[in-house]
């Protein structure tokens, strides 16, 4: 074959035409240039290594990132349950604050009354509908009897209807079954306030003509010395009259709420005292006599006359 017989002097001849260049600029080269020849490999290594930096440098920090997530989130369970029991502190603690308030309260309450209690605790209520008690961590050891009126510093509660020797029953005086004569503070109309609703109660047997108007206040009449006279029980929420009838209707609302109770106060002895709020009262409008001023008079104006008033009704000759 032709091809195969190469002529050894042409090749030589090739191979010196074009080594004679490459040596000359080879030797015109400067020294601190790397080879050309070496170009292509140095740019193939130099890719080579900037894609190898890159993905390490994505591998590094894609790791970090997820260790770091992996802290986070330990930190994050830690502060969560951290901020969970200072929660729950905090709510022992407000709790805590809100029971010595209504503990001074109460003890204020006692020392100020003239009236003999004893100190109980709510340890359970009726869940029956439509019978509304609570039941009290004192009883008949603790001298409780029965039909003692039970309290608290800003109204009546209701009685205890049941003893045991440890615990008592206390009927609210919003069950259908408690009844307590009341007298309506501004006017003195006398009714019993009967229990109707879960938070409402009725002011029943009142005359048609006696003066009851929204927003006066019902207080005990303290007879039979079971309550203290003065008492608030409830405000006057409704008042209804029928065109014929001899009565009214009085709706009431309680001044307290006994089904958020957790203290009350059963009253042993009353020792016939009256209610004495811990508030001043509201002042009188000028020009017009208080209740207070306006019983005095009435007490003087029923009062038996002095001797010397005697005396000198007697010395006056009388008409004919």
């Amino acid at each position: 074959m032709n091809f195969l017989n190469i002529d050894a002097r042409k090749i030589a001849l090739f191979i010196g035409i074009i080594a004679i260049p490459l040596l000359t600029i080879n030797m015109e080269r400067n020294p601190e240039e790397s080879h050309w020849a070496f170009k292509p490999f140095a740019f193939a290594l130099g890719s080579l290594q900037s894609v190898y930096s890159d993905f390490s440098s994505g591998v590094r920090g894609t790791t970090s990132l997820y260790l770091n997530l992996i802290g986070i989130k330990k930190e994050n369970e830690r502060l969560l349950k951290e901020n969970a029991e200072l929660r729950a502190q905090l709510g022992a603690l407000t709790e805590l604050e809100k029971e010595n308030q209504r503990l001074n309260s109460l003890l204020g309450f006692q020392q100020k009354s003239p009236m003999e209690l004893v100190a109980t605790k709510v340890i359970g209520k009726d869940l029956l509908p439509n019978h509304h008690t609570l039941t009290i961590n004192r009883g008949t050891h603790h001298g409780i009897a029965k039909h003692m009126a039970a309290l608290t510093v800003g109204g009546v509660v209701g009685y205890v209807y049941k003893t045991s020797m440890l615990t008592s029953q206390v009927l609210l005086l919003t069950d259908p079954y408690s009844a307590i004569d009341s007298i309506v503070q501004r006017s003195r109309a006398r009714g019993i306030v009967e229990g109707s609703q879960k938070d409402q109660c009725k002011l029943r047997y009142l005359k048609r003509e006696d003066d009851v108007n929204v927003g006066d206040l019902v207080v005990t009449s303290g007879l039979n010395n079971i309550f203290p006279k003065g008492f608030p029980i409830a405000k006057v929420k409704n008042v209804l009259k029928s065109q014929y009838g001899l009565s009214q209707d009085v709706e009431l609302e309680p001044v307290i709420n006994p089904q958020t109770l957790e203290e009350i106060f059963v009253v042993l002895k009353s020792n016939s005292a009256d209610y004495t709020p811990s508030e001043e009262p509201p002042a009188e409008p000028e020009g017009e006599p208080s209740q207070a001023e306006t019983e005095t008079t009435m007490k003087s104006a029923t009062a038996d006359p002095s001797p010397a008033e005697s005396a000198s009704l007697q010395s006056e000759p009388s008409n004919p």
